[in-house]
């Protein structure tokens, strides 16, 4: 499993990814949803899950901007 973490900025006008940093290898994602009762990271996962074409699941940082994710 790959782990890359991801910087999330909630509440956009759309989901897409802003930028990658290789080196401190860190995605920056913009999503549509609000940060309430989880569901940006939902959508979260959902979008990476079609830009990725696989698994996708958050390790860590469930309440925070910056995530952990695991990609299969």
């Amino acid at each position: 499993m790959r782990k890359i973490e991801v910087l999330v900025k909630p509440n956009s006008r759309e989901s897409k990814i802003v930028s990658y940093d290789s080196e401190k290898n860190i995605l920056k994602v913009n999503i549509k949803e609000r940060a309430e009762n989880g569901k940006a990271n939902k959508e979260l996962i959902n979008f990476l899950k079609k830009y990725f074409k696989r698994h996708v699941v958050i390790t860590k940082g469930f309440n925070s901007k910056k995530k952990l994710i695991g990609v299969e």
